[in-house]
């Protein structure tokens, strides 16, 4: 069996947000699967979403295997033993974890513990595990997490007010769809329609259909699209594939097999000058710059 290479813990997917409370997020951009692991400590509860792709977590020794497909989460907490995680990541996988105390989540929720299973007195100190679909809300807040570009002095401080909106929705998922908004996504449907929208314009980056022309292939009206894409994904369909071109972009140029003229052909930009505009205007520096740092 081939073994798989394993991405690196550091900075770039790791994010002491304080000393109850740490954020990870990987993209497995590999041609092959990839592997995640580090260590963690019993007195964390861990939350893992999968945005996309599927990954499959490991543990005691590969005794047990929690697999975690796209659209779903898991919520993992033993007091009895450290869960140190272990994580198979299939190709093009997107994945957000949170490691968050029990302590700093019991004084977040002190008033309402009761109405969370393992916070309650009766299950304090008893393992529990739990399966959860993402819901449009909290689908939009981890895009705008994994996606985000802001100054290095205020990311602990971004990060930490998306957490506390995240568990806000994670622990009142029942309610949501009653006050939702758009009530065009309380059909599981037009969710659907709406994510085959992204994995369309994803897959044709390079040449990307009109909106129309999108609306027209998933079988939605143009206002739902609009409004439904910005409402799951936190930003409209071409800002959405800005954001996505730019960190395919990153990754392209960090991994030294691709030059300027490679990079923005891949892309779809007709001329390089308009991709280094586009990558400036993203990461503050140009390609060539950023190719050199890395």
């Amino acid at each position: 069996m081939k073994k798989l290479k394993n991405i690196k813990i550091s900075s770039e997917n790791k994010l002491v947000i304080d000393p109850e409370m740490i954020y990870y997020s990987f993209h497995n951009w590999d041609k092959s699967k990839q592997k995640v692991f580090y260590e963690t400590e019993n007195n964390y509860i861990q939350f893992h979403f999968c945005i996309d792709g599927h990954v499959s977590f490991q543990y005691n020794n590969g005794a047990y295997s929690f697999p975690v497909g796209k659209g779903n989460s898991i919520l993992l907490y033993n007091p009895i033993m450290n869960l140190p995680v272990n994580a198979i990541l299939d190709v093009g996988t997107k994945l957000v974890s949170i490691h968050v105390k029990i302590e700093k989540l019991h004084g977040l929720f002190s008033e309402d513990a009761e109405t969370i299973p393992f916070l309650s007195d009766e299950h304090i100190n008893k393992k529990y595990y739990k399966e959860n679909s993402l819901s449009p809300k909290i689908t939009a807040i981890l895009t705008q997490m994994m996606s985000e570009n802001i100054s290095k002095n205020v990311r602990k401080l971004y990060h930490k007010g998306k957490i506390f909106e995240l568990l806000s929705l994670y622990f009142s998922v029942s309610k949501e769809m009653n006050i939702d908004q758009c009530p065009f996504l309380a059909d599981d449907k037009n969710v659907k329609k709406i994510k085959q929208a992204k994995e369309i314009i994803i897959s044709k980056m390079a040449e990307p259909p009109t909106l129309k022309k999108l609306a027209k292939n998933v079988d939605i009206s143009l206002k739902n699209l609009k409004e439904g894409f910005k409402q799951v994904y936190g930003n409209t369909v071409f800002g959405f594939l800005f954001e996505y071109k730019m960190n395919v972009a990153s990754n392209m140029l960090s991994s030294k097999n691709y030059n300027v003229n490679e990079v923005a052909l891949h892309l779809g930009y007709s001329t390089a000058s308009h991709f280094i505009n586009a990558f400036k205007k993203k990461f503050g520096t140009t390609p060539k710059k950023y190719l050199n740092s890395n």
